[in-house]
């Protein structure tokens, strides 16, 4: 009889951490300066937006933190959501992450990067998509390799996009003579909201630090890893977010930062080192967007592969493969990036990753409150990892969901429920998929009978 194929433990906390720092860090701190400037109207209440932010999704990593302590296995908020409340709620979360919302983040970030390729060698639009497909292709290739591979671009590139941000702060902090608190802007873009918007923005560019429960399965002593990777990676990026904001406030004027919007970075480093500065950045921001990428498309795929280990997906067989060498979940990553290739090449990538934003943290609401549904399940048991100052971080982490839901709703309720619709396709596949599973069973049976 054939061994079945396991996912193997290899990862400590120093790739776990690179890859919580990895996935979070991408192009959001280099390009929403401005955005968050602009709600905000002031650089005090942007810093405050951008800490804010960062202590909501703290709260969200501490409570989660607790739960994957107690679920260790791969599928992270698929798996949560399905042990607290069930399989049918588990399964519409692993969809909406495995159809939309992790391509269309994979495809964004390809085409982001494409973009930035193209700029920085001088080519054409042309090579937009070919670009775009090739980086997807290039990195996940990489990710069919041992997960110790992609482990290991992750902290390579984590150390890397590093080096720019650290000389963003050290310019702006020790050369920057602008003042960083109490600036106001004096002209207000029309597309600029209040501070709540602010903090919204910012939570954007602090999504993805979920995603390292994806890899449960495959971390060493995952009880007592994971709950450290999430807190301490989360807080090493609130640090670095606030430090950038309060360096680029403190060597560009408000209103010259309102101005310049998605360039604002780049125009820092080109003042602080030359036109040499600038394209040392770019590279930078090239690394950065590449170690988001790795860490996107290491993890997704564990999702899809989860899912398909317990039938609910059609063709559960062929995308639960695993290379019996490299222990990667082949198939799944390859349908992850072929989806991704889809979006990157006919749709707006980035406008369906805005619509799953707000399914996302749906399902987050439920994770969330979660935590009080174990302790009473588990009542009197010992737990590998506690939240701190339980239960006003769960409650904090729940308020600050709402937050992002609510504010979604009246921001563009058109594409809030649309995601909600995206969502509820799935239930149809998933009663389909079990009904043939059983007609499937019946068959064998009475076959076995004859």
């Amino acid at each position: 009889m054939k061994q079945e194929v396991e996912l193997k433990r290899s990862l400590g906390l120093w790739s776990a951490l690179a890859l919580v720092v990895g996935t979070v860090i991408g192009s959001g701190i280099f390009f929403k300066q401005g955005a968050v400037l602009d709600s905000a109207g002031s650089s005090t209440m942007a810093l405050l937006a951008w800490v804010v932010g960062g202590i909501i999704t703290l709260t969200a990593g501490l409570t989660i933190a607790e739960i994957g302590a107690q679920l260790p296995y791969t599928g992270g908020l698929y798996i949560y959501m399905e042990k607290i409340y069930g399989r049918v709620l588990g399964f519409l979360s692993g969809w909406m992450q495995i159809i939309v919302y992790g391509p269309a983040i994979i495809a964004s970030l390809a085409g982001y990067l494409a973009l930035l390729l193209v700029n920085f060698f001088g080519l054409s639009n042309a090579w937009l998509i070919p670009l775009a497909i090739a980086s997807m292709v290039l990195i996940g290739g990489l990710n069919m390799l041992e997960n110790r591979l992609g482990a290991a671009f992750a902290i390579i590139t984590t150390l890397a996009k590093l080096l720019p941000i650290a000389a963003i702060i050290i310019f702006g902090l020790f050369y920057g003579h602008e003042g960083a608190v109490g600036q106001t802007i004096t002209h207000v873009h029309e597309n600029s909201g209040t501070f709540g918007v602010a903090v919204l923005a910012t939570l954007f560019g602090y999504d993805g630090w979920i995603l390292i429960a994806n890899l449960g399965g495959e971390i060493k002593h995952p009880q007592r890893i994971l709950p450290r990777a999430i807190v301490f990676g989360l807080v090493f990026v609130l640090i670095v977010y606030t430090a950038v904001t309060f360096g680029v406030f403190n060597a560009i004027p408000a209103n010259m930062v309102s101005k310049l919007g998605d360039n604002t970075t780049i125009y820092l480093a080109q003042k602080a080192f030359g036109t040499i500065g600038g394209r040392l950045l770019n590279i930078g921001v090239i690394i950065s967007i590449m170690g988001c990428m790795n860490g996107k498309i290491m993890t997704f795929p564990r999702i899809m592969y989860a899912m398909a280990k317990r039938n609910d997906l059609p063709f559960s067989k062929q995308l639960a493969y695993l290379n019996s060498k490299t222990h990667a979940p082949m198939v799944s990553t390859v349908v992850i990036l072929l989806i991704a290739t889809l979006m990157v090449t006919f749709s707006n990538a980035d406008y369906l990753s805005d619509l799953c934003i707000f399914t996302v943290y749906c399902f987050y609401i439920a994770a969330f409150i979660g935590v009080f549904l174990l302790r009473k399940r588990n009542k009197g048991a010992e737990r590998p990892f506690s939240t701190p100052l339980y239960p006003i971080t769960p409650i904090i982490a729940i308020v600050g969901a709402l937050f992002v839901t609510i504010s979604q709703i009246f921001n563009d309720p058109i594409g809030s429920f649309a995601s909600l619709a995206i969502v509820a396709v799935g239930l149809p596949v998933f009663y389909l998929v079990k009904k043939y599973a059983k007609q499937s069973n019946k068959v064998e049976d009475e076959i076995i009978a004859e």
